[in-house]
Formats: structure tokens, sequence, C-alpha cells
């Protein structure tokens, strides 16, 4: 059955049009952009089809567009319709971060750290500088590793916020095994970046972790 034979209130636009695009699952999502099916499937079966070849979402799209051309199904077409819908949403979320805008919503910057780090094979460690009235200044990638870790330096940290002027930092790396659970070396650097900054005045907020799933914020563990 195609899904124009499909009831209204079960298509993927209509759906979306009516109940926000929140409603719809991944495999519905992914369909809005193959357009249409291949071999004898609607577009809803095939990208059902794509998640589970490819182990779901994130798998999927962590691609580059390059790659996603060769994938049965999508295309060079559909490859770019994706790698642009995926750059969209990394700019907007972006631009909620723009200097200017207050960062009210302490969440936005986990998401925005998991959008930067969360695709990458090495370990990366990065900041975001903000000003007295929590704007953001600036996102800098400070440190980077193998697979197993990103060696950090406080005293780098501190002259980059100072260059930036900045009154607060969050901090964010990423754990390409998936695992976003802190590990005892977090912890310990967590505590030495903390005590580094407040030598010059500069308050850290957060640390994220980033892996599967939502990013852990160690300040809602209470563990800055």
């Amino acid at each position: 059955m195609h899904i124009r034979d499909w009831p209204e209130s079960e298509r993927p636009r209509e759906k979306l049009l009516a109940r926000g695009a929140s409603a719809l699952s991944d495999a519905e999502l992914l369909a809005l952009f193959l357009g249409s099916g291949t071999a004898g499937r609607d577009a809803v079966a095939s990208a059902r089809g794509l998640l589970a070849a490819h182990d779901g979402l994130r798998r999927l799209l962590d691609r580059d567009a390059r790659a996603l051309t060769r994938l049965h199904g999508i295309g060079p077409a559909r490859a770019c319709l994706l790698a642009a819908a995926l750059e969209l949403g990394q700019r907007h979320l972006a631009a909620q971060l723009a200097r200017g805008d207050t960062l009210a919503d302490p969440d936005a910057a986990g998401r925005y750290f998991t959008q930067r780090l969360r695709g990458l094979d090495h370990e990366v460690f990065a900041a975001l500088y903000l000003d007295t009235r929590h704007r953001a200044l600036a996102f800098e990638e400070l440190f980077r590793g193998g697979i197993d870790g990103a060696e950090v330096h406080p005293r780098v940290l501190v002259q980059r916020a100072l260059a930036h002027g900045a009154a607060a930092v969050i901090v964010g790396h990423n754990h390409p095994s998936g695992n976003p659970d802190p590990s005892a070396a977090d912890r310990a650097v967590t505590a030495r970046l903390k005590q580094a900054l407040a030598l010059v005045d500069v308050r850290l907020l957060d640390h994220f972790v980033v892996g599967d799933g939502p990013p852990t914020s160690m300040a809602r563990r209470r563990l800055l």
C-alpha cells in the first residue's frame, strides 16, 4: 500500500503538521527525506530497513554526505538533503548560543556539545565561554586524543577564558565508546579545572560528557 492510501492521521507529513515533528518516529522522519521507497516498499518501510541495517539513526547519520550516497536507497540527492538537514540543525542550535542571547536553558549547552562532539571517533575536550550574563562568547575545541582520552591542561583553559574575557565556562568532552558516565579521571580533571578557574574569578558551570543518548551533566550529578 502506498503512503497516500494510508489514513490521513497516519501519514508522516499530515501527522507532523497536526502534531509536530516530535510525534514522528525515527523511521517516519527519515521517510520524509527519502520521499519514496525502494523495491516495492513505501518510504517508511524503506526507512525502517535502513535504520535496522545500520544500527539506528545515530550510526546511519554519523556518515558524511559522500558515505551516505553509497547506501542502498539513498543516493546523491537524498544524501545531500540529509546532510543539509543535519547542518541546519547544528547551525540553529549554534544560533541560540550566539552572543546577545542569554543561556537561560542549561540543557541547550548540553545539546550543543552533543551536536559538536558525539559523531567523532576520537576524544575531544571543548569549552564554551560565557560573559557575566551567561551569554555565549565563543566555543573552542581545546584538546584532542585517541580513543582512550585527551590530556587536559588547566592552564590552557584559564588562558583561553581570560583571552575571551569570560566570566564563566562550560566544558565538555566525548566518549567514543558511547558510555556517557564520567570516569574517575573525568571527575579529577573537573576538580582541577574548577580550582584553576576560580583563581582568576571564572566559574565552571558544568562539564558535559557526551556519549550515546543524552549527555551527562556533572553539575546535575553534583560532581562539580
